[in-house]
């Protein structure tokens, strides 16, 4: 789905038999997955640079009580940290 487009603006269709990957690379565009994880890193960035008693700093580390989702916002990000081989506390430092 991410693709498509391109594939439309190329002229290329299914039937030719091209990977996603070469037509992403002729246009130069990063797969959506890698920007979603930037733009997560970009938010959590944003959140710990702010004040202790905002309401999305709070709601970090705001616990549920009860059946949790099969993967939390946090496992997500935790994950995404670990892929970009980046540190948490890296975001406090926005300079580097």
């Amino acid at each position: 789905m991410e693709t498509k487009m391109l594939r439309w603006t190329a002229r290329v269709t299914r039937v030719d038999r091209i990977r996603n990957g070469v037509i992403r690379q002729k246009f130069g565009v990063a797969p959506i997955a890698d920007k979603m994880r930037e733009a997560r890193l970009r938010w959590y960035g944003h959140i710990l640079r702010g004040k202790e008693d905002s309401v999305r700093k709070i709601g970090l580390n705001f616990e549920v009580i009860g059946r949790r989702p099969k993967q939390r916002w946090a496992d997500t990000l935790h994950m995404d940290l670990k892929v970009a081989g980046v540190h948490p506390d890296l975001a406090l430092y926005r300079e580097r």
